[in-house]
């Protein structure tokens, strides 16, 4: 009996010890995410999942350094028309391929030439690639481009299974294969992502989890419970007005960052017939809706004041904002009168799609207020987040409020979205003058270059805005305090390597 008793007890400790060993990590989302492809997606919460599922070529520090991951090392010609890359050796695809110069060469091919690409505008500077051996290889540039490396910092440096790309096509996204820390396990549409640790993974040894499962969860009230519960480890996006709440809370670690990106408003001028519409075809309309707007009361009602109020790309910290046209002071005698002056005396009624998320529901309908005191009457139509996405990329929307989570160097604010062909010019602005001045700041790499050339198409756009900016985010995370070694980044990332549940 005694023996049994032992038997029994050891039984037990070791089912604990292996179930305590089967480490998964609970992640919650703010929203669902799009497609799992890197050409074709576009969301910030799949690029958080992309950074356990897909490694890139280089990476950033949290100063904003580039660095190495998949490539170890670079140079660039005198001239600055090729980059070389040395190559990891030793890496494979979650299939099993091998990851060498060959499967880079069909990632940015694949990135250049696929229809559903949405990265095209960001590599569109690569004339070739040349394998120079298995581990090296060379991008030959139609003209120098300062921004490479940072896009090779992002979804276009992410490297995919070529083998898989090419056996499921467009369809890559139901099933990614990449070489990051976890591999794909499945998905359930608003429900999860869950993510298994890929054994052969080339730095093994600083991944602690077993699996990652990421949830999406809109409702920041809720995703906040579910951590207090257990049912979470770790939230993304942390409503600034539960920072004090959280930060009270001793079961609960809070990490911040600022943000490279921004929010704003997104205006149809040329996408569709939906276009046609008063904020589209009349830049006075558009001006008086960003006059009605207090940015910073906005800020301090809705975000307690964490957040900075912004009116460009870059925020007014970033040494790319063009100080001669800071943030406006709300004015809204001068509002109604360009609303007369377009012919809307009476009064004028637009509509805004808007996720339907409790924080960017507050904060439109604080917006909604405000432009309801110069005559604008906001519509405002809350959707699910995929949802605004695809029709915002469709063209079936008059407006959408929406951000972007920045990116390292500038031209990642700007280029895609204001140039004629961009891959995420969702308003179909196109100013052949814009495109010129951008395309120009990609090509130096001195900054005062490259500054006057966004300074002067900020000139231009600032009168057309095709992108109504409203504020610039911190990221705010909220962990469980049992999780140690997590690095807030400025990219608001969620990066695996060296985190762990304590002992």
């Amino acid at each position: 009996m005694a023996l049994s008793k032992k038997l029994a007890l050891a039984l037990a400790f070791g089912l604990a010890a292996g179930g305590a060993s089967a480490a998964d990590l609970r992640i919650g989302l703010q929203e669902d995410p799009d497609i799992l492809d890197p050409d074709q997606s576009r969301t910030f919460v799949g690029r958080i999942v992309y950074a356990s599922l897909c490694d890139k070529l280089v990476d950033i520090t949290p100063g904003l350094e580039i660095v190495p991951q998949l490539a170890t090392g670079w140079s660039w010609s005198d001239d600055g028309m090729a980059l070389t890359m040395t190559l990891r050796d030793g890496v494979t695809f979650h299939d099993g391929t091998p990851f060498n110069a060959a499967a880079v060469a069909a990632n940015i091919e694949r990135s250049q030439t696929m229809p559903e690409s949405r990265r095209k505008s960001e590599v569109k500077s690569i004339a070739s690639t040349e394998v120079v051996d298995d581990y090296t290889i060379k991008f030959n540039l139609t003209a120098p481009d300062a921004t490479l490396l940072a896009q090779f910092a992002d979804r276009s440096g992410m490297m995919m299974s070529p083998t898989a790309a090419a056996e499921t096509g467009a369809d890559f996204g139901l099933t990614p294969v990449c070489s990051g820390p976890f591999s794909f396990k499945e998905r359930i549409q608003q429900d999860r992502i869950v993510l298994e640790k890929f054994a052969g993974y080339w730095n093994a040894d600083e991944i602690s989890f077993d699996s990652v499962t990421f949830l999406p969860i809109p409702d920041t009230t809720v995703r906040l419970a579910n951590l207090r519960s257990g049912d979470l480890d770790m939230l993304e996006r942390l409503a600034a007005t539960d920072l004090g709440s959280a930060k009270g809370d001793d079961g609960l670690i809070i990490e911040q960052a600022v943000s490279l990106g921004y929010q704003g408003i997104t205006m149809n001028l040329a996408n569709g017939e939906r276009a046609k519409n008063p904020l589209g075809e009349d830049a006075r309309v558009r001006k008086a809706l960003s006059l009605s707007i207090d940015r910073n009361v906005l800020n301090q009602v809705v975000f307690e004041g964490a957040f900075a109020p912004g009116n460009q790309p870059f925020p007014p910290t970033s040494p790319w904002y063009d100080t001669r046209f800071p943030v406006p002071e709300r004015d809204v005698d001068a509002a109604k009168a360009l609303l007369a002056e377009a012919g809307y005396e009476s009064g004028l009624e637009i509509e805004i799609q808007v996720t339907n998320n409790p924080v960017q529901m507050q904060m439109m309908q604080v917006v909604q207020a405000m432009a309801s005191e110069a005559g604008i009457d906001i519509k405002l139509v809350a959707k699910e987040f995929a949802t605004l996405l695809k029709d915002q990329s469709a063209g079936d929307f008059t407006a959408s409020q929406i951000g972007w989570s920045g990116r390292v160097d500038p031209d990642g604010n700007i280029h895609q979205f204001m140039t004629c062909n961009g891959g995420i010019n969702d308003s179909k602005v196109c100013i052949p003058e814009v495109d010129a001045l951008l395309d120009k700041a990609r090509v130096s790499t001195d900054m005062a270059e490259r500054k006057a050339s966004y300074d002067a198409a900020r000139e231009i756009l600032i009168e057309e805005l095709p992108i109504l900016y409203l504020y610039h985010v911190t990221w705010i995370w909220a962990l469980d305090d049992k999780i140690a070694g997590f690095v807030p980044y400025p990219d608001g990332m969620i990066r695996l390597e060296g985190v762990s549940f304590t002992e």
